[in-house]
């Protein structure tokens, strides 16, 4: 919870200045003895903490899940395996497992959503890595348009959405291969465009680092680029250039 929702609650009598002192007083890390959970990221930054799944030991994720979810009404986890979603479901028996993203979450029942950003896939093969984008940019509270398979082997598709993009808050370029897919956009749109290399290619695409150089190198005005696979990273920057937007 924001400290300016907190404060919007003293306001309105919905809880008391005592029990709003108890939340401010909380210290700024909850010390687990193997994690130390960052209670006050979300004051800090407007985001609360995500979990990184992958190679956790299972008692520690239970327990970090179960905490985390005590003290946001929520909680979100990437990079989840099946195994992990049994375990946590255990503890959070509401919890929801996304087999294509491998994100873990219990969100808040009703969440309001603003704005819009677009996220784009070249091919089938990079939708992973995509939907961790955009479910990471709705987690966050934004509104998430997907494109799909959208390759510029078949440019016609992405232009089948230009009102899309071009309407969107920012947009989210996921491709493999040789990555040209950002740049096209870069050059179709007014928005900053956020690039995301996969390592979805032949052999001499060096699992996604033939992808990243093209996107560093992009000749488009408005293009940056987050690292090979890294879905949930531009899906977090996705949702702070849209929340400056709203």
């Amino acid at each position: 919870m924001e400290a300016e929702e907190i404060l919007e609650q003293v306001k309105n009598g919905s809880i008391s200045v005592e029990e709003a002192l108890k939340y401010f007083k909380r210290q700024p890390f909850e010390d687990m003895g193997y994690a130390k959970l960052d209670l006050h990221r979300e004051i800090r930054s407007g985001f609360q903490e995500v979990v990184f799944c992958s190679k956790k030991p299972d008692k520690y994720l239970k327990s970090i899940y179960q905490e985390l979810y005590k003290l946001n009404g929520e909680v979100f986890g990437t990079r989840a395996s099946k195994h992990q979603y049994e375990i946590v479901r255990e503890v959070l028996p509401d919890i929801s497992y996304d087999e294509v993203s491998r994100i873990l979450k219990l969100e808040l029942k009703d969440k309001k959503r603003k704005g819009k950003i677009a996220v784009c896939s070249a091919g089938t093969a990079d939708i992973p890595v995509a939907e961790e984008a955009a479910q990471t940019a709705e987690y966050f509270g934004a509104n998430a348009e997907r494109i799909y398979d959208a390759g510029v082997s078949g440019i016609h598709r992405l232009l089948a959405s230009i009102d899309v993009l071009q309407e969107a808050n920012c947009v989210v370029a996921v491709a493999g291969m040789e990555g040209a897919l950002a740049s096209v956009i870069g050059g179709l749109v007014s928005r900053p465009v956020i690039a995301v290399p996969t390592s979805t290619g032949y052999g001499a695409s060096f699992n996604g680092l033939s992808a990243l150089l093209t996107m560093i190198n992009s000749c488009s005005n408005g293009v940056a680029v987050v690292n090979i696979d890294n879905g949930y990273g531009a899906g977090y920057i996705a949702a702070q250039i849209n929340k400056l937007a709203i």
